[in-house]
């Protein structure tokens, strides 16, 4: 049924806007004015299938409404009434989404074929999950591992967004702090020398044109800083495997700890579902977020293809990894042995951040302490050469 947004008056004057389902926009004129309001503009909202540049990532969306749905389903609602009743508890976006699903399922499409057809909301392991669940008659249960995974999956993406605050943060003061050094202050310091015949220190020279760059050149600053930016991606989308490679190896493993914890997490999840273990590996693979390590649990599937075990084929895994899941194979607790991988990893990962950030916090008042102690040499050391002078 389409969704119609309306403004109009109650009875007492007041605006009121909203939306409400009806089979026209007539009926939707009719049902308004049934319910006591007096509507001045309806028009029909139309589902684009994709979301605005803020709504589609909010990352909350996709774990809330699956938990809610597993919630409802397990109630004994049937999937109709609980996509009706999670479409008119959201709004915009969001409700159109639900209402547009609500009625692909209704005109006879299954569940996980209506979900399919939003793939830049509802990831590929999603409808594959929800689809083994239709078959076997558990899409409650089913829904409920989806809500606690992607609970999990979105905790630990709050982790990584969290870590980068500080030294984001610290790097964005340091460098306002700077450009209004070198822009208003240092300027009017070093005034003086410049009206001076004497030779000034290579320091002092130095420090002089850096503030004419940030005094009359900011512009271009602006731009080298938007053409850096917009480089890096380039290159990076360019030579994604070989920067892939270098971010595996940077020191200290917590890009290590984030990858392993992200393949033991799903590809446990997958497994647990019913999922075959070849497209178990593929759909794990593609939730890394490394190219490297994907390529390398690709050529891992090709291999259990073949009749290889799994533990054998995944090259370039850590031992230890490689060790769980040989002794998850003989024994059968595969998937309980890779879900207390992922939680090993994962605290790994936690505890890698903070002795980071405990790193780097020290680190970047050494870094600015360093700069503001050339800043004021530089202005010093002109002036004792003039006291000699004097002298």
């Amino acid at each position: 049924m389409p969704i119609f947004q309306y403004r109009g008056y109650r009875t007492d004057g007041s605006e009121v806007a909203g939306t409400i389902e009806a089979n026209s926009q007539k009926d939707a004129v009719l049902r308004l004015q049934e319910s006591g309001l007096y509507p001045k503009k309806v028009r029909e909202t139309v589902y684009h299938g994709k979301a605005g540049l803020f709504r589609r990532t909010d990352a909350n969306f996709l774990p809330s409404v699956t938990r809610q749905l597993s919630t409802l389903l397990s109630s004994g609602v049937t999937l109709m009434e609980a996509l009706s009743a999670l479409a008119d508890e959201n709004s915009g976006f969001w409700k159109n989404l639900l209402v547009n699903i609500k009625e692909k399922v209704a005109a006879g499409a299954s569940f996980s074929k209506a979900l399919e057809e939003c793939d830049h909301i509802f990831p590929e392991f999603y409808v594959n999950m929800v689809a083994a669940g239709e078959t076997s008659g558990t899409l409650d249960k089913v829904l409920g591992r989806l809500a606690d995974f992607l609970e999990t999956q979105t905790s630990l993406k709050s982790k990584v967004q969290t870590s980068m605050i500080y030294p984001v943060f610290m790097i964005c003061v340091g460098f306002i702090v700077l450009s209004f050094l070198f822009t208003f202050v240092i300027p009017k310091i070093t005034k003086i020398f410049k009206d001076t015949e004497s030779a000034l220190p290579l320091l002092t020279v130095v420090l002089i044109a850096i503030s004419d760059i940030f005094q009359h050149y900011w512009w271009l600053l602006i731009g080298l800083l938007l053409s850096g930016i917009f480089g890096f991606r380039r290159l990076k989308e360019k030579n994604r495997l070989l920067i892939d490679r270098m971010i595996v190896r940077l020191p200290g493993k917590i890009m290590q700890s984030l990858y392993f914890a992200r393949f033991t997490r799903t590809l446990g999840f997958l497994l647990e579902g019913g999922l075959p273990v070849l497209r178990a590996l593929e759909l794990s693979g593609k939730s890394i977020g490394n190219t490297m390590l994907r390529n390398r649990v690709i050529e891992a599937a090709q291999r259990v293809a073949e009749g290889a075990r799994l533990s054998a084929s995944l090259e370039g895994f850590p031992p230890v990894l490689l060790q769980l899941i040989s002794t998850g194979e003989r024994s059968g607790q595969l998937v309980g042995i890779l879900k207390n991988a992922a939680d090993s990893y994962e605290e790994e990962f936690s505890r890698r951040v903070q002795q980071t950030l405990a790193f780097l916090e020290p680190a970047m008042i050494l870094i600015m302490g360093f700069i503001v102690g050339l800043i004021v040499l530089a202005v010093l050391l002109p002036i004792f050469q003039l006291n000699q002078l004097i002298k």
